[in-house]
């Protein structure tokens, strides 16, 4: 269909059209989702999804929905710079609302929430593909937006300790993961964003913390020859321990452990910054 069919939807408050089966109109939709044109992804594809799924269209279908996203999550894994990144990173998101969309209702056995979590974790930690917004063809953002599947997934009562503690592996082995180039466009704020929704159940004790912590630390002061970038090794857990420093203590809704929690990410920060804490270069 036209992209002036699916303007219609929108200005008619995306209500679903009743000229069409739902399974067709969503396959098409899902195809969009990986378009390089940013107007039909972002603007049409994306927003339709998601407010169908947050208005209950999908309730009896949710699990297939899920499904097919997490399926889109491997077009294409591995590779870097080509268009199959937007249909991944834009998968992540609308399986963020169907995370989001089970937390409000829960419509899913524990199971299919697990295995999403298995789906987009996997996914997350084998990403190549770490571009922000690229010109031409807008917003690929793939950390960035399944920082955010992430968040939504930490949410879940479906979790426990033992797999809130597998949500900060998987962000540390992100955020550790030497890149091309340094995160420029939010990322380490989104995945900052991802571990607070995790610290905010109030399941996972500063004993599992503090290691996790160091883990990201050592990262950011590690070694590298003198021939390469130590950035690429090092910039993404620094500006991660920045952002998540930020956000514990400014956050309008505290986390239990903030006090401790507070004071073991600047102990990191000292380490991580030690070259521009001493004393001032005459």
């Amino acid at each position: 269909m036209s992209t002036a069919y699916w303007n219609r939807v929108r200005s008619d408050e995306m209500t679903v059209p009743t000229d069409r089966p739902l399974p067709e109109l969503t396959a098409e939709l899902t195809t969009m989702l990986g378009s390089v044109d940013p107007v039909e992804r972002d603007e049409i594809a994306f927003p339709i999804l998601a407010t169908w799924v947050s208005e209950g269209v999908y309730d009896d279908l949710l699990a297939g929905l899920g499904d097919g996203m997490t399926a889109g999550l491997v077009r294409g894994l591995g590779e870097s710079g080509t268009d199959s990144v937007f249909r991944r990173s834009f998968s992540a998101l609308v399986l963020a609302e169907c995370l989001a969309r089970d937390n409000a209702v829960s419509l899913l056995p524990a199971g299919k929430i697990l295995e999403w979590g298995d789906r987009v974790s996997g996914w997350l930690v084998r990403e190549r593909d770490v571009r922000g917004f690229v010109p031409g063809r807008g917003w690929a953002h793939a950390v960035a937006h399944g920082a955010d599947a992430l968040g939504v997934l930490a949410e879940s009562p479906h979790l426990g300790l033992n797999e809130l503690t597998v949500v900060l592996d998987v962000i540390a082995d992100r955020v550790i993961e030497e890149t091309t180039a340094p995160f420029t466009s939010g990322e380490p704020d989104r995945l900052a964003r991802a571990t607070m929704s995790v610290l905010r159940r109030r399941l996972v004790p500063l004993r599992i913390i503090e290691p996790w912590l160091a883990r990201v630390a050592a990262a950011a002061t590690a070694r590298t020859p003198a021939d390469r970038d130590p950035y690429l090794t090092t910039g993404n857990p620094e500006a991660f321990l920045r952002a998540l420093h930020l956000q514990v203590a400014l956050a309008p809704e505290p986390i239990d452990v903030r006090s401790d929690l507070l004071l073991t990410i600047m102990d990191a920060l000292r380490t991580t910054n030690a070259a521009y804490l001493g004393a001032a270069s005459r």
